[in-house]
């Protein structure tokens, strides 16, 4: 198999890092460019000495920088910035992958409306393949342009899709109970994320309204297809990297026919082949820990009292299976790569 060349927009954050990091052992893609414009002509491991030996890369200025020279480019940048990229990079031939939301939602309007930004390039987002390998990975091979799932939205898709595929639950009362470290909230100095303000404590925020929502509830009726109406509300933990998501559903008449043994066994069946979900014995319950540094997300259920309601409970690392992670794992599928490849990390505990 041949090789690819990698470019990284915007390399100076969480993300941008674990692309590197992966990349650094990743057998048939080599990162060749990485942005930023406040670092540019420095090396990299002056800001990531953890790459000390595995990356002899300086970061470019972006308006100078080749990118369009490279196989593929994936933009670490924030929301706004890949958008003025994409047209020129897939006009020359480069495969693009966001790991921004800049082209997760297909409704222009809705797009403008949570993310407050006009979007420079409407006509790319029908175009672009969502990135969640689980639900579109036939698509993923044919793909130029995929936009990379959200953390949040990951571990929430996943946990739900077997349940909505099968017509299990009620899809007007779904509620997503998500937590996440800070590293969520990317490498800036912002008071809210300062150890001293997030130690020790814990809270929600965003609960009127989190601009993942869309994202999810479009998936998640691209499968069902019918309206799904959720409330999702994301909560700050007081640890660096992860996501648990503690998802409930109402049963319908369907979904309460099956007995436990029943559904277990539709989230094997539904996970069996796919190499980065592990759905965990019944009764088990999934930590973050058991997936830190990985890019699997570990899923269990549940059905409380053997009522009405079913808990499914999802996690994964926020800055592997929630974004860098899943995209090198989109760009194996795009280049025809054993999807596993550069993946392998074992979590790392304690």
């Amino acid at each position: 198999m041949k090789a690819v060349n990698v470019g990284i927009i915007g390399g100076t954050g969480y993300t941008g890092l674990e692309l590197l990091r992966i990349l650094a052992r990743h057998p048939l893609a080599e990162a060749r460019i990485i942005t930023s414009r406040g670092e540019a002509g420095k090396p990299v491991t002056d800001l990531f000495p953890s790459l000390t030996g595995h990356c002899d890369l300086l970061f470019s200025d972006p308006e100078g920088a080749d990118l369009k020279s490279c196989d593929f480019v994936f933009s670490a940048a924030p929301n706004g910035v890949a958008m003025t990229h994409a047209r020129g990079l897939l006009d020359a031939g480069v495969k693009f992958i966001d790991l921004s939301a800049d082209f997760r939602i297909r409704d222009v309007a809705v797009w403008e409306q949570w993310y407050g930004l006009t979007h420079a390039c409407p006509e790319l987002l029908e175009q672009a393949v969502y990135g969640l390998p689980e639900v579109n990975r036939q698509s993923l091979g044919e793909a130029r342009l995929v936009a990379n799932p959200g953390c949040y939205p990951t571990a929430v898709q996943l946990g739900y899709i077997p349940l909505v595929e099968n017509g299990l639950v009620e899809l007007d009362s779904l509620i997503s109970d998500a937590k996440s470290g800070i590293s969520g909230a990317g490498r800036n100095a912002n008071m809210g994320t300062l150890f001293s303000e997030v130690s020790d404590s814990f809270k929600a925020y965003a609960a009127s309204g989190h601009r993942h929502l869309p994202e999810i509830i479009q998936g998640l009726q691209d499968i069902a297809g019918e309206a799904v109406e959720m409330v999702f509300t994301p909560h700050l933990l007081p640890l660096i990297r992860g996501i648990h998501a503690t998802l409930y559903a109402r049963l319908n008449e369907k979904g309460l026919s099956l007995s436990m043994e029943d559904m277990q066994q539709l989230f094997l069946d539904r996970y069996q082949n796919e190499p980065f979900v592990q759905v965990l014995p019944s009764g088990a319950h999934p930590d973050t820990r058991s997936v830190r540094g990985s890019n699997y997300c570990r899923i269990s259920i549940h059905r409380p009292q053997g009522g009405k309601t079913i808990t499914v409970l999802s996690v994964e690392d926020n800055l592997v299976k929630g974004a860098a992670g899943q995209a090198i794992q989109n760009m194996n599928l795009m280049a025809g790569f054993p999807e596993e490849s550069g993946l392998g990390c074992i979590a790392l505990v304690p």
